[in-house]
């Protein structure tokens, strides 16, 4: 097993990267494939196949999306068995009732937070890590 599992290392020791540019989520039903699409993350369900990626691509591509959001990362690299790390923060930004969507991948944490709060959700996490 890679990567870290303490929570409370997890927390004093991540800080937080806000990436460039405006993400949506946006789905597609059945077989339409958006494999040529950079985006940054693509979830097959039953209902049809989510992706989150630039809105500027989703508006040239002339998809229909929601949640204007901008992607918060984490560096810290989390065990994907951590226990308590992503519900700790979801937390703490809900005490600031500030939702937040959650995408953990290999190495990082990533969170995609509502566009125009990416500041106020940058120093929570800051003032969280030095708690």
């Amino acid at each position: 097993m890679s990567g870290e599992t303490n929570l409370d290392r997890l927390i004093a020791a991540m800080s937080a990267d806000l990436a460039e540019g405006l993400y949506v989520f946006a789905t597609v039903e059945g077989d339409h494939d958006l494999s040529g699409v950079a985006s940054r993350m693509a979830f097959k369900e039953a209902e049809g196949t989510t992706y989150i990626l630039l809105k500027s691509e989703a508006d040239a591509l002339g998809l229909t999306y929601e949640f204007p959001c901008r992607m918060i990362t984490l560096n810290i690299h989390s065990s994907l068995e951590a226990v308590g790390f992503m519900a700790r923060i979801a937390t703490e930004l809900a005490k600031h009732n500030m939702g937040v969507n959650p995408v953990s991948a290999f190495f990082h944490d990533h969170l995609f937070v509502p566009d125009g709060r990416e500041d106020e959700a940058m120093k929570i996490l800051d003032e969280l890590s030095k708690a």
